[in-house]
Protein backbone atom coordinates (compact mmCIF):
# COMPACT_ATOMS: atom_id res chain seq x y z
CA UNK A 1 0.00 0.00 0.00
CA UNK A 2 1.11 3.58 -0.68
CA UNK A 3 1.84 5.89 2.22
CA UNK A 4 -1.40 6.86 3.93
CA UNK A 5 -2.21 9.88 6.06
CA UNK A 6 -4.69 9.76 8.91
CA UNK A 7 -6.82 12.41 10.58
CA UNK A 8 -9.18 12.50 13.54
CA UNK A 9 -12.40 14.41 14.07
CA UNK A 10 -12.57 17.55 16.19
CA UNK A 11 -15.05 16.95 19.04
CA UNK A 12 -18.08 19.17 18.44
CA UNK A 13 -21.11 17.42 19.89
CA UNK A 14 -21.91 18.90 23.28
CA UNK A 15 -25.30 19.70 24.76
CA UNK A 16 -25.73 22.95 26.68
CA UNK A 17 -23.33 22.94 29.63
CA UNK A 18 -21.52 19.71 28.66
CA UNK A 19 -18.33 21.18 27.19
CA UNK A 20 -15.23 20.21 29.21
CA UNK A 21 -12.29 22.53 28.54
CA UNK A 22 -9.74 20.21 30.12
CA UNK A 23 -10.92 17.14 28.25
CA UNK A 24 -10.88 19.09 24.97
CA UNK A 25 -7.26 20.16 25.54
CA UNK A 26 -6.24 16.66 26.58
CA UNK A 27 -7.86 15.16 23.48
CA UNK A 28 -5.69 17.27 21.19
CA UNK A 29 -2.51 16.78 23.19
CA UNK A 30 -3.01 13.06 22.89
CA UNK A 31 -3.95 13.25 19.19
CA UNK A 32 -0.59 14.91 18.51
CA UNK A 33 1.21 12.26 20.57
CA UNK A 34 -0.56 9.47 18.67
CA UNK A 35 0.66 10.84 15.35
CA UNK A 36 -2.52 11.99 13.66
CA UNK A 37 -1.65 14.40 10.87
CA UNK A 38 -4.72 16.60 11.12
CA UNK A 39 -8.06 17.14 12.85
CA UNK A 40 -11.24 18.21 11.10
CA UNK A 41 -14.58 19.73 12.03
CA UNK A 42 -17.87 19.52 10.20
CA UNK A 43 -20.69 22.05 9.85
CA UNK A 44 -24.39 22.00 10.55
CA UNK A 45 -25.85 25.38 11.51
CA UNK A 46 -29.41 24.14 11.88
CA UNK A 47 -30.36 20.75 13.25
CA UNK A 48 -31.35 18.89 16.39
CA UNK A 49 -27.86 17.52 17.09
CA UNK A 50 -26.01 19.82 19.57
CA UNK A 51 -23.02 20.69 17.39
CA UNK A 52 -20.50 23.47 17.96
CA UNK A 53 -19.67 25.72 14.99
CA UNK A 54 -16.53 24.77 13.04
CA UNK A 55 -14.53 28.04 12.96
CA UNK A 56 -14.78 28.46 16.71
CA UNK A 57 -13.94 24.81 17.39
CA UNK A 58 -10.97 25.03 15.02
CA UNK A 59 -9.77 28.23 16.71
CA UNK A 60 -9.85 26.62 20.15
CA UNK A 61 -8.05 23.59 18.74
CA UNK A 62 -5.39 25.82 17.17
CA UNK A 63 -4.72 27.42 20.56
CA UNK A 64 -4.07 24.07 22.28
CA UNK A 65 -2.00 22.36 19.55
CA UNK A 66 1.42 22.84 18.01
CA UNK A 67 1.64 20.49 15.03
CA UNK A 68 -1.80 19.27 13.95
CA UNK A 69 -3.27 20.74 10.82
CA UNK A 70 -6.89 21.82 11.32
CA UNK A 71 -9.71 21.85 8.83
CA UNK A 72 -13.43 21.74 8.20
CA UNK A 73 -15.22 19.53 5.70
CA UNK A 74 -17.19 21.26 4.65
CA UNK A 75 -18.17 24.86 5.06
CA UNK A 76 -21.38 25.26 3.06
CA UNK A 77 -19.89 28.46 1.70
CA UNK A 78 -22.99 29.17 -0.40
CA UNK A 79 -24.64 30.35 2.82
CA UNK A 80 -21.84 32.75 3.81
CA UNK A 81 -20.70 36.18 2.83
CA UNK A 82 -17.38 35.30 1.14
CA UNK A 83 -15.87 38.52 2.49
CA UNK A 84 -16.57 37.51 6.08
CA UNK A 85 -15.54 33.88 5.53
CA UNK A 86 -12.31 34.88 3.79
CA UNK A 87 -11.46 37.20 6.69
CA UNK A 88 -12.21 34.57 9.36
CA UNK A 89 -10.13 31.89 7.66
CA UNK A 90 -7.25 34.24 6.89
CA UNK A 91 -7.19 35.26 10.55
CA UNK A 92 -7.29 31.66 11.72
CA UNK A 93 -4.49 30.69 9.34
CA UNK A 94 -2.36 33.46 10.88
CA UNK A 95 -3.26 32.48 14.45
CA UNK A 96 -2.43 28.82 13.80
CA UNK A 97 0.86 29.50 12.07
CA UNK A 98 -0.38 28.31 8.69
CA UNK A 99 -2.04 25.05 9.75
CA UNK A 100 -5.51 25.48 8.23
CA UNK A 101 -7.22 23.44 5.51
CA UNK A 102 -10.51 24.68 4.07
CA UNK A 103 -13.27 22.42 2.80
CA UNK A 104 -16.15 23.95 0.84
CA UNK A 105 -19.34 22.67 -0.73
CA UNK A 106 -22.54 23.95 -2.26
CA UNK A 107 -24.72 22.13 0.25
CA UNK A 108 -26.90 20.66 -2.46
CA UNK A 109 -30.47 21.64 -3.42
CA UNK A 110 -32.10 20.47 -0.17
CA UNK A 111 -30.55 23.14 2.10
CA UNK A 112 -32.91 25.56 3.92
CA UNK A 113 -31.76 28.45 1.74
CA UNK A 114 -34.57 30.77 2.85
CA UNK A 115 -33.18 30.76 6.40
CA UNK A 116 -29.99 32.34 5.03
CA UNK A 117 -31.53 34.70 2.48
CA UNK A 118 -30.19 32.69 -0.46
CA UNK A 119 -32.01 32.15 -3.74
CA UNK A 120 -32.25 28.36 -4.16
CA UNK A 121 -32.36 28.76 -7.93
CA UNK A 122 -28.88 30.32 -8.04
CA UNK A 123 -27.02 28.48 -5.31
CA UNK A 124 -24.34 26.95 -7.59
CA UNK A 125 -23.62 30.29 -9.24
CA UNK A 126 -23.44 31.92 -5.80
CA UNK A 127 -21.05 29.20 -4.62
CA UNK A 128 -18.62 29.53 -7.54
CA UNK A 129 -18.65 33.32 -7.39
CA UNK A 130 -17.98 33.23 -3.66
CA UNK A 131 -14.95 30.97 -4.16
CA UNK A 132 -13.58 33.34 -6.81
CA UNK A 133 -14.02 36.33 -4.50
CA UNK A 134 -12.33 34.62 -1.55
CA UNK A 135 -9.34 33.70 -3.71
CA UNK A 136 -9.06 37.31 -4.86
CA UNK A 137 -9.20 38.64 -1.31
CA UNK A 138 -6.53 36.14 -0.24
CA UNK A 139 -4.11 36.93 -3.07
CA UNK A 140 -4.60 40.47 -4.38
CA UNK A 141 -3.51 43.66 -2.57
CA UNK A 142 -6.57 45.49 -3.90
CA UNK A 143 -9.73 43.81 -5.17
CA UNK A 144 -12.21 45.14 -7.69
CA UNK A 145 -14.95 42.59 -8.26
CA UNK A 146 -18.12 43.04 -10.28
CA UNK A 147 -20.15 39.90 -9.70
CA UNK A 148 -23.80 38.94 -9.77
CA UNK A 149 -23.95 38.67 -5.98
CA UNK A 150 -21.05 40.78 -4.67
CA UNK A 151 -19.35 43.95 -5.84
CA UNK A 152 -16.14 45.48 -4.48
CA UNK A 153 -14.10 48.43 -5.72
CA UNK A 154 -10.41 48.78 -4.86
CA UNK A 155 -10.94 46.92 -1.56
CA UNK A 156 -8.07 45.64 0.57
CA UNK A 157 -8.16 42.74 3.05
CA UNK A 158 -5.19 42.25 5.36
CA UNK A 159 -3.53 40.21 6.63
CA UNK A 160 -3.52 37.57 3.95
CA UNK A 161 -3.40 33.90 4.99
CA UNK A 162 -0.06 32.66 6.31
CA UNK A 163 -0.06 29.94 3.63
CA UNK A 164 0.55 31.14 0.09
CA UNK A 165 -1.34 31.66 -2.04
CA UNK A 166 -4.03 30.49 0.42
CA UNK A 167 -4.84 27.41 2.56
CA UNK A 168 -5.47 24.16 0.67
CA UNK A 169 -9.00 24.24 -0.72
CA UNK A 170 -10.82 20.90 -0.55
CA UNK A 171 -14.15 20.40 -2.28
CA UNK A 172 -16.96 18.23 -1.04
CA UNK A 173 -18.82 16.88 -4.05
CA UNK A 174 -21.11 14.04 -5.13
CA UNK A 175 -22.26 14.26 -8.72
CA UNK A 176 -20.09 14.37 -11.86
CA UNK A 177 -20.53 18.12 -12.43
CA UNK A 178 -19.55 18.92 -8.85
CA UNK A 179 -16.55 16.59 -9.03
CA UNK A 180 -15.32 18.25 -12.20
CA UNK A 181 -15.85 21.64 -10.55
CA UNK A 182 -13.63 20.46 -7.70
CA UNK A 183 -10.84 19.69 -10.17
CA UNK A 184 -11.32 23.01 -11.93
CA UNK A 185 -11.37 25.20 -8.82
CA UNK A 186 -9.87 23.25 -5.93
CA UNK A 187 -6.80 21.53 -4.53
CA UNK A 188 -8.49 18.30 -3.49
CA UNK A 189 -11.66 16.22 -3.26
CA UNK A 190 -12.99 15.09 0.12
CA UNK A 191 -15.51 12.24 0.03
CA UNK A 192 -18.43 12.46 2.44
CA UNK A 193 -18.84 10.21 5.44
CA UNK A 194 -22.31 9.33 4.17
CA UNK A 195 -20.92 7.98 0.88
CA UNK A 196 -20.34 4.19 0.66
CA UNK A 197 -16.91 3.05 -0.46
CA UNK A 198 -18.09 1.76 -3.85
CA UNK A 199 -19.67 5.12 -4.65
CA UNK A 200 -16.53 6.91 -3.49
CA UNK A 201 -14.46 4.76 -5.87
CA UNK A 202 -16.63 5.84 -8.81
CA UNK A 203 -16.26 9.46 -7.73
CA UNK A 204 -12.47 9.12 -7.63
CA UNK A 205 -12.56 7.73 -11.17
CA UNK A 206 -14.38 10.85 -12.36
CA UNK A 207 -11.86 13.05 -10.55
CA UNK A 208 -8.92 11.26 -12.15
CA UNK A 209 -10.50 11.52 -15.59
CA UNK A 210 -11.08 15.26 -15.07
CA UNK A 211 -7.48 15.73 -13.90
CA UNK A 212 -6.18 13.98 -17.02
CA UNK A 213 -8.42 16.06 -19.27
CA UNK A 214 -7.24 19.25 -17.61
CA UNK A 215 -3.60 18.18 -17.77
CA UNK A 216 -3.24 18.42 -13.99
CA UNK A 217 -0.82 15.99 -12.32
CA UNK A 218 -2.79 13.65 -10.06
CA UNK A 219 -0.09 13.98 -7.40
CA UNK A 220 -0.89 17.67 -6.99
CA UNK A 221 -4.58 17.09 -6.22
CA UNK A 222 -5.53 15.48 -2.92
CA UNK A 223 -8.13 12.75 -2.44
CA UNK A 224 -9.55 12.13 1.02
CA UNK A 225 -12.58 10.58 2.70
CA UNK A 226 -14.36 10.97 5.99
CA UNK A 227 -15.20 7.63 7.61
CA UNK A 228 -17.65 7.37 10.48
CA UNK A 229 -16.24 4.58 12.61
CA UNK A 230 -16.79 2.53 15.75
CA UNK A 231 -14.16 0.09 17.04
CA UNK A 232 -15.39 -2.52 19.49
CA UNK A 233 -14.62 -6.19 20.06
CA UNK A 234 -18.39 -6.72 20.05
CA UNK A 235 -19.23 -6.17 16.38
CA UNK A 236 -22.99 -6.12 16.89
CA UNK A 237 -22.69 -3.49 19.62
CA UNK A 238 -20.38 -1.36 17.47
CA UNK A 239 -22.84 -1.48 14.58
CA UNK A 240 -25.84 -0.67 16.77
CA UNK A 241 -24.08 2.31 18.35
CA UNK A 242 -22.83 3.81 15.09
CA UNK A 243 -26.24 3.36 13.43
CA UNK A 244 -27.91 5.16 16.33
CA UNK A 245 -25.34 7.95 16.09
CA UNK A 246 -25.95 8.33 12.36
CA UNK A 247 -29.69 8.57 12.96
CA UNK A 248 -29.13 11.37 15.52
CA UNK A 249 -26.78 13.23 13.18
CA UNK A 250 -28.86 12.98 9.99
CA UNK A 251 -32.29 12.94 11.61
CA UNK A 252 -33.34 9.72 9.90
CA UNK A 253 -32.39 6.10 9.27
CA UNK A 254 -30.65 5.53 5.94
CA UNK A 255 -29.34 2.23 4.61
CA UNK A 256 -26.79 4.07 2.47
CA UNK A 257 -25.42 6.13 5.36
CA UNK A 258 -25.29 3.11 7.63
CA UNK A 259 -23.52 1.12 4.91
CA UNK A 260 -20.91 3.89 4.62
CA UNK A 261 -20.03 3.72 8.32
CA UNK A 262 -17.35 1.26 9.48
CA UNK A 263 -17.97 -0.76 12.64
CA UNK A 264 -16.48 -3.85 14.23
CA UNK A 265 -13.37 -5.19 15.85
CA UNK A 266 -9.94 -3.81 14.85
CA UNK A 267 -9.37 -6.41 12.14
CA UNK A 268 -12.79 -5.83 10.60
CA UNK A 269 -12.29 -2.06 10.65
CA UNK A 270 -8.83 -2.36 9.09
CA UNK A 271 -10.23 -4.53 6.30
CA UNK A 272 -12.93 -1.98 5.43
CA UNK A 273 -10.47 0.90 5.66
CA UNK A 274 -8.11 -0.84 3.24
CA UNK A 275 -11.00 -0.83 0.77
CA UNK A 276 -11.36 2.94 1.25
CA UNK A 277 -7.63 3.34 0.55
CA UNK A 278 -7.86 1.06 -2.48
CA UNK A 279 -10.72 3.21 -3.76
CA UNK A 280 -8.30 6.14 -3.89
CA UNK A 281 -8.22 7.83 -0.49
CA UNK A 282 -4.78 9.17 0.43
CA UNK A 283 -6.09 10.77 3.63
CA UNK A 284 -8.69 9.08 5.83
CA UNK A 285 -10.54 11.15 8.42
CA UNK A 286 -11.70 8.94 11.29
CA UNK A 287 -14.91 10.28 12.78
CA UNK A 288 -16.02 8.42 15.90
CA UNK A 289 -19.43 9.57 17.11
CA UNK A 290 -19.10 8.47 20.74
CA UNK A 291 -16.25 7.85 23.20
CA UNK A 292 -14.06 9.91 20.89
CA UNK A 293 -10.91 9.92 23.00
CA UNK A 294 -11.08 6.18 23.59
CA UNK A 295 -11.81 5.51 19.92
CA UNK A 296 -8.83 7.65 18.87
CA UNK A 297 -6.61 5.52 21.14
CA UNK A 298 -7.88 2.21 19.78
CA UNK A 299 -7.59 3.36 16.19
CA UNK A 300 -3.98 4.43 16.69
CA UNK A 301 -2.97 1.32 18.62
CA UNK A 302 -4.95 -1.45 16.89
CA UNK A 303 -6.05 -0.28 13.44
CA UNK A 304 -3.46 2.11 12.01
CA UNK A 305 -0.58 -0.40 12.32
CA UNK A 306 -2.49 -2.68 9.96
CA UNK A 307 -2.85 0.08 7.36
CA UNK A 308 0.81 0.96 6.91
Amino acid sequence: MRHMRFAIAIPQFYADGEFDHGAFRDYFARAEELGYESAWAQESVLGAAPQLAPVEAMTYAAAVTERLRLGCVVFVSTLYSPVHLAKSLSTLDQLSGGRIDVGVGTGGPARPFAAFGVDPGRYVARFTEGIALMKSLWTEPRVSFDGEFWQLHDAAMEPKPAQKPYPPLWFGANGPAALRRAVRLGDGFFGAGSTPTATFASQVAIVREALATAGRPAGEFGVAKRVYIAVDDDTELARARINAAMERLYGRRSEQIEAAAVAGDPDECARELRAVADAGAELILFTPMFDQARQAERLAAEVLPQLG
